[in-house]
């Protein structure tokens, strides 16, 4: 039915936001036309993205001054 299953998002992530944090991500979701669920999961992606670069940059970093 689906050519990769495994990227049907079935799992849940419980995500807690105090009222001014739930209206800046609200509005800006409002001010690019997306939902919020679509564009906290674009933020986190993109985070997770970045941490990941950063530490195989620091990886690289130290296996350089290692050699």
């Amino acid at each position: 039915m689906y050519p990769d299953a495994k990227r049907i998002r079935n799992h849940r992530v419980m995500l807690r936001l105090d009222d001014y944090e739930h209206q800046l991500v609200s509005s800006l979701a409002d001010y690019q036309g997306e939902a919020l669920a679509v564009l906290v999961r674009q933020i986190v992606m993109r985070e997770a993205l970045a941490v990941i670069a950063g530490d195989e940059a620091n990886i690289d970093s130290v296996q350089l001054r290692s050699a």
